[in-house]
C-alpha cells in the first residue's frame, strides 16, 4: 500500500487534519498510505491529505474496483434496531477518520442514531457523533461522509450528523472490534 504513485490529473483534496480544501497538481508524487471507506489518505510533499473515492482515477485506481464494503458486525452497534437503522450503522461503517485505520463506528464516535418516520411516511436519520478531538478540523468532512453513506440507503429520505463534544470521547469507546486491529487486545 505505501507506494509511491504520480497524480495522473490534478485532483481537489482535503488537508489533514486542518480540514482545508487543496489542489494537489497533475505529476505530484504521492504516497497511499490509507484506503479505506471508498477515500484515499495521502502523503505528499506539504503533508497528509484525503481524496475521495470519485477522484480515484487521480490516483490510477479504478473507483469501481475500489468500493468494497466492509461486512462485520460491531459491538457498537446496539442489539435492539430496527432495519431500517441497522442499514444506517452499516452505512457509517464505512466512514472513517483519514488518519486512522478503524471506522467510526467501532472507534465508537457514533453516540446516537435513529430513524423517525413521519406522517407522510418520510425517513429521516439522526445521527450524533463526536471525533477523538474536539479541536480536529476534519470534523465537518467526517460528518459530510456519514450524512452522504446514509443517503444512499434507497428508503431514506433525509439525515442530520449532529457532531457533539459530551461526553467526551476516550479510547473505553472503542469497540472490540476496533482495539483487536489496533493492537490494543
Amino acid at each position: 500500500m505505501h507506494s509511491s504513485l504520480e497524480l495522473k490529473r490534478e485532483v481537489e483534496a482535503i488537508q489533514i487534519p486542518s480540514g482545508d480544501s487543496i489542489t494537489l497538481p497533475l505529476g505530484m508524487k504521492v504516497i497511499i498510505t490509507q484506503s479505506l471507506g471508498g477515500t484515499y489518505t495521502v502523503a505528499t510533499d506539504f503533508g497528509l491529505a484525503r481524496v475521495q473515492a470519485k477522484d480515484a482515477d487521480a490516483l490510477g485506481i479504478d473507483e469501481d474496483a475500489s468500493k468494497k464494503e466492509e461486512a462485520s458486525t460491531s459491538s457498537n452497534i446496539p442489539g435492539e434496531i430496527s432495519d431500517l437503522e441497522g442499514q444506517v450503522w452499516n452505512q457509517l461503517k464505512n466512514v472513517y477518520d483519514p488518519e486512522i485505520p478503524v471506522n467510526i463506528v467501532d472507534l465508537g464516535l457514533v453516540y446516537d442514531c435513529t430513524v423517525t418516520t413521519d406522517e407522510a411516511g418520510k425517513h429521516k436519520a439522526t445521527v450524533k457523533m463526536t471525533l477523538t478531538a474536539p479541536g480536529c478540523g476534519m470534523g465537518p468532512t467526517i460528518a459530510a461522509d456519514a450524512q452522504s453513506r446514509i443517503m444512499t440507503i434507497e428508503e431514506m429520505d433525509d439525515a442530520a450528523v449532529e457532531l457533539v463534544w459530551d461526553p467526551a470521547w476516550n479510547q473505553g469507546m472503542i469497540s472490540v472490534e476496533g482495539k483487536m486491529k489496533l493492537g490494543m487486545i
